[in-house]
């Protein structure tokens, strides 16, 4: 894989720790759900690690949010950059974390845990969800309110959309009067998450897409398991789509 140059254009600090930066690159057409490769010259060698892209196609800038790994030898240095830096950027994008792989449904669930939201809101920003499916969900669990990263973005598309989309925060670490407590697979297990959506979790019409921590989607999976999902794969269908690069990511 090879790499085109690109400039940071802007940056956003959520947290000390939680950074988005917008990028300009002329990266090829992506998928909504696909990630690419940032890199920094490092010693004397290009260090890369794969970051999703939170930006729809045809947005000006390219742009990911991604969380420091203490120790880590490129995110620490990717949350020092300022506008008008350089970096490198993958020359082109992958991953299969996107609706074209998923089976047909009716509903559409996208659950994320911290920086795992990113992807989720390229689908939710791009037109081929909103046609393809009735009801969409996102559920994001993070550990403190101030993680909630593009929530105002999120509520302001929970307006626009009516009943259709459902924005459900989970905050473990604090009490939260707007996001329910607890872990996701918890709340999946005990019927809280389908209350709470309106929506009940129904493998005939459900389909799921996982990103984050891996204890949240192990956890997931097994619960949703006793109600008939499974993981979907092109040679054995079922209803959830999930991306395995997170070991990668947290590399830093």
């Amino acid at each position: 894989m090879g790499w085109i140059e690109g400039r940071v254009a802007a940056r956003r600090a959520w947290t000390e720790t939680h950074i988005s930066l917008g990028i300009e690159a002329d990266l090829p057409v992506f998928e909504p759900g696909q990630f690419v490769r940032l890199g920094l010259d490092i010693d004397g060698e290009t260090v890369g690690r794969p970051y999703s892209l939170v930006n729809p196609p045809g947005a000006g800038l390219l742009e990911v949010y991604f969380d420091v790994v203490p120790g880590g030898p490129l995110s620490p240095r990717l949350a020092a950059l300022a506008p008008g830096d350089r970096l490198r950027v993958g020359s082109a994008p992958y991953g299969f974390m996107v609706l074209s792989e998923l089976p047909e449904g009716r509903d559409l669930w996208l659950l994320a845990t911290g920086t795992g939201v990113g992807p989720f809101v390229s689908i939710l920003e791009s037109q081929a969800a909103w046609g393809r499916f009735e009801n969409l969900r996102l559920v994001h669990g993070v550990r403190r309110a101030s993680e909630l990263a593009y929530r105002d973005r999120l509520l302001a598309m929970e307006e626009r959309h009516g009943g259709r989309f459902r924005y459900l925060p989970f905050v473990t670490r604090e009490a939260c009067d707007f996001a329910l407590p607890g872990r996701i697979p918890a709340a999946i297990g005990d019927g809280r998450l389908a209350a709470w959506a309106g929506l009940p979790l129904d493998p005939r019409h459900a389909r799921l897409m996982l990103c984050g921590n891996p204890g949240m989607v192990a956890g997931a999976l097994e619960a949703l398991a006793p109600a008939g999902f499974r993981r979907h794969r092109r040679r054995e269908p079922g209803q959830i789509l999930l991306e395995e690069y997170w070991s990668e990511d947290r590399a830093g």
